[in-house]
């Protein structure tokens, strides 16, 4: 039974184009489906979640990364009594914005977009289900309902203050109530992100050794994880040891969440979903302890991991890329795909429509036609860009 402030798809606010129901499916589970068939979607899979996509089989990308998250939304949305295709549509089109590279990328085109209102990922994603995926015949984008589109752009909290341009163009035309927080299925898929990618981070910075094994099993909540499989499985094969240990810490976040977060609903007395909007505060929450020993472990990540030499070595080589990449279409949009010259048309003369286009178009890039973007349009591109 779904509590009573869980978003109900009978209840939903509707699509920006009015379609008729499905017998068979729930509003918010066409939304997933939509999703998972995009174009938009299926690039994940070859882009960055920390290392280049080509750098090795077993590290997640943006696609695994994605699904990851979508799975522990939905645990966290059943113990919840909250609405499971609403939480996971949300999870897994929470990345659809990003550019390849990953947070190296997104930094790239902030840089270069500064003049032309910016460059955000979850804004992009706005854009990209609004606008940028055009297969539909009656509409541009996916024509996802109301709850969804506020789930992507605010499921980290309000947006306030001045607007990612790709934010404020839809949201002028579509209010998706910016000022209040999402509801609790889209907050449950932001905690999921946290969840996910704390947890793999760790996995993959083993893997590729950037992290010491003892470090890591000294580190709050994995320390006791450790101490644990030790005790119940003495000499176990080191990898085998390793993945009951994250294992282990990955339930751990999960169940503090599914625990902090049913107290916290409790003690609101929310009736509706509209009420957790209107809170003036998230309901979907990590312990204090929980949130202080994550804070130490991404501290960790940070220095050993993403700002390791060589990760730091391939971000100078990817932000060249990206920063290659940007001037050379800006200044000949004829290079673009064929499929894109109408709107290089209507967009001449003004540099600010181009630009965007240029951003749009960057961004939609997996990790490895960047790089063979750049070794096609950039002179002496495929040298620069051999990382």
């Amino acid at each position: 039974m779904s509590a009573p402030f869980a978003s109900d798809p009978a209840r939903a606010r509707g699509r920006r184009w009015p379609e008729d129901e499905s017998p068979f499916r729930s509003c918010f589970q066409r939304d997933r489906d939509r999703i998972i068939h995009a174009s938009a979607f299926r690039r994940l899979k070859h882009k960055t979640q920390v290392f280049v996509e080509h750098e090795g089989d077993y590290f997640r990308t943006r696609l695994t990364h994605s699904i990851e998250v979508a799975q522990v939304a939905r645990t966290i949305a059943s113990a919840l009594n909250l609405n499971e295709e609403l939480t996971e549509a949300v999870a897994l089109a929470h990345d659809l914005g990003h550019p390849p590279f990953g947070h190296t990328g997104e930094d790239a085109l902030q840089a270069l977009m500064a003049p032309y209102g910016g460059f955000d990922h979850n804004a992009q994603a706005v854009k990209i289900v609004t606008r940028l995926e055009c297969h539909y015949a009656a509409f541009d984008g996916l024509n996802l309902t109301w709850e969804t589109l506020e789930g992507i752009a605010k499921h980290n909290g309000p947006v306030i203050g001045e607007l990612p341009f790709a934010l404020a163009d839809y949201n002028a035309e579509h209010d998706l109530e910016l000022h209040t927080h999402a509801s609790a299925e889209a907050q449950v898929a932001a905690l999921s992100d946290d969840i996910a990618y704390n947890n793999h981070d760790l996995h993959d910075g083993l893997r590729a050794g950037l992290l010491n094994e003892d470090d890591v099993a000294n580190l709050p909540i994995a320390r006791d994880a450790y101490a644990e499989v030790d005790a119940k499985y003495p000499g176990l094969d080191p990898f085998r040891r390793r993945h009951e240990a994250l294992r282990q810490v990955f339930g751990a976040m999960v169940s503090d969440v599914i625990i902090t977060s049913r107290a916290i609903l409790a003690e609101s007395g929310a009736q509706s979903v509209e009420e957790i909007r209107h809170l003036g505060r998230p309901v979907i929450r990590f312990s204090d302890a929980m949130w202080a020993d994550l804070q130490v472990i991404r501290a960790y990540l940070f220095k050993n991991m993403y700002r390791a030499p060589s990760v730091m070595a391939k971000r100078e080589e990817v932000t060249k890329v990206v920063h290659d990449l940007f001037p050379a279409l800006l200044a000949q949009p004829e290079l673009l795909p064929k499929h894109w010259h109408d709107a290089t048309k209507g967009a001449e003369g003004d540099q600010t429509a181009l630009a965007r286009l240029t951003a749009d178009y960057i961004a939609g890039m997996t990790d490895r036609f960047a790089l063979q973007e750049h070794a096609r349009l950039v002179p002496e591109g495929e040298a620069r860009a051999k990382c």
